[in-house]
């Protein structure tokens, strides 16, 4: 007689996902942007972990002199993330400024700052750590996956693992963050071949009619 090991029940999951860290530590310079968030969050995961819902968190970019087409990918892109059918698009904003900073290293007799354009998403972490809370206050799943790299989430994970004893595994852009490793039940960093598995169909439909991938991605 052969003992075979019972199969996991499947565990109820929460993904949420800090899109523009997201973005900067794992898929900026790499040909992966049209990613399918979910498929890439099934690879990477056990196969018992249910995906309940996914929620991205993200702020629309405004385009610069130098890219003009940035909004207009970034449209495109959050129009083919709503393809996915449990998924949930959460908005911070995003701001541009001027400012005057020091230079490293002024020359002499030259100017010590210079003005630059600084860019800003404001928000999601703030975002990110309210909908963590008030879902695992409300046990809407039994585990938590968090795709990000922010240490301002230490302490919002660590409620939710010590006081609320829900599972919480961080998938790391970089794998580098000391402070998320510490607090959370897993930590991992992200398989960059998961990503290049994980990519959309280069065409896709919703109720508004074709998405198709941007050229330059």
């Amino acid at each position: 007689m052969t003992n075979s090991a019972s199969p996991l029940p499947p565990v109820k999951t929460n993904i949420y996902v800090d899109g523009f860290n997201f973005y900067f530590g794992c898929v900026k310079g790499t040909p992966f942007k049209w990613l399918n968030i979910a498929e890439l969050c099934r690879l990477s995961l056990p196969g018992h972990y249910h995906i309940h819902r996914i929620r991205y968190f993200t702020a629309h970019v405004k385009p610069r002199a130098t890219d003009p087409q940035q909004t207009a990918r970034q449209q495109k892109y959050l129009r083919a993330l709503q393809t996915i059918p449990n998924l949930t698009i959460h908005l911070g904003r995003f701001l541009e400024s001027h400012v005057r900073m020091p230079l490293v290293s002024p020359r002499p007799n030259g100017p010590a700052t210079v003005e630059v354009v600084k860019t800003e998403e404001k928000g999601s972490d703030v975002n990110i750590a309210t909908y963590l809370l008030v879902d695992a206050y409300e046990r809407d799943f039994e585990a938590a996956v968090i795709i990000t790299d922010d240490s301002d989430l230490v302490e919002p994970i660590n409620i939710v693992r010590r006081r609320l004893n829900h599972h919480v595994t961080v998938l790391s852009p970089r794998g580098k963050s000391r402070e998320l490793a510490k607090v959370a039940t897993r930590f991992r960093k992200i398989n960059f071949d998961h990503l290049a598995a994980s990519q959309f169909a280069p065409i896709l439909t919703d109720a508004a009619g074709q998405i198709e991938k941007p050229e330059s991605w």
